[in-house]
């Protein structure tokens, strides 16, 4: 293992940057490579087998290609369908999933409802359903899922303002179903919506609890690569994106600020 190998992440767009966000906070002088397979955005309204296939093949080829120590799927709606399939394709390195935060909302819920925002595909997952089981069966889970609220985030890293409404009615699709009015813990299920997650505390009707799961995603990266050699300073970060990159000009200052200075396309 060599000081240089990276850490690979990858997400269909920009939501990833929220597990990159805490992963460099923890292994501040890792290199880093973000994949954006911005061909295959959004993942959230695709069939599951496409969604399994395609990420199963993007990350072999990068894999081979680039020699990580370490893959992260930094996407719950390709965790949740494709990480038990990709492990199996990748054996020769680690691959972490993001894994909804169900199981610390269930213990910190005073009311006994909690709620799993995510995309569509995510909320109705069986792999949602064993968590639930497995976490929160004290408790009653409501899910909904928003395909503009991932939209509202990429539009928001490339410097836009997204519509109020467009918070209001996610929540709503929660807060509106038998039970919402006592939800008090609110899973965020797609590596997207931490980066709104201001707007979404603005549109609440009352204070909601946001959780995630990027910290532990960053912890669990850490032990695995425990005790190997890492550069003394971070190299810049290496950005790949499956479309041309001159299409994501407007999301340059959100890639910069995260050190991703080195563009180019698979």
């Amino acid at each position: 293992m060599t000081p240089q190998a990276p850490i690979l992440l990858l997400d269909s767009g920009v939501g990833g940057l929220s597990i990159l966000d805490a992963v460099a906070a923890r292994l501040p002088t890792a290199p880093i490579v973000y994949c954006a397979d911005t061909a295959g955005f959004p993942y959230g309204t695709k069939r599951e087998a496409d969604v399994s296939a395609r990420v199963a093949g993007l990350l072999g080829r990068l894999v081979e290609r680039l020699q990580p120590r370490l893959a992260v799927i930094a996407c719950n709606t390709a965790s949740t369908i494709a990480l038990g399939f990709v492990r199996g394709v990748i054996g020769n390195i680690p691959v972490v999933g993001t894994v909804p935060a169900i199981k610390p909302a269930a213990e910190a819920t005073r009311t006994g409802v909690i709620g799993v925002l995510g995309t569509e595909a995510t909320v109705r997952q069986a792999y949602v359903d064993q968590l639930s089981a497995a976490h929160a069966a004290h408790c009653t889970v409501l899910r909904h899922g928003s395909a503009e609220l991932v939209d509202a985030a990429e539009a928001k890293l490339a410097g836009q303002t997204p519509a109020p409404a467009v918070f209001a009615r996610a929540l709503a699709g929660l807060l509106d179903q038998p039970g919402g009015e006592r939800l008090d813990q609110l899973v965020l299920a797609c590596t997207h919506f931490p980066l709104v997650e201001a707007e979404l505390a603005a549109a609440a009707p009352r204070p909601l609890r946001f959780m995630h799961g990027a910290d532990g995603i960053a912890r669990r990266v850490a032990a695995l690569t425990a005790g190997q050699p890492w550069p003394d300073e971070r190299p810049a970060g290496r950005l790949i994106a499956t479309t041309p990159v001159e299409g994501l000009a407007p999301l340059a200052p959100a890639f910069h600020k995260r050190g991703l200075r080195q563009w180019e396309q698979l």
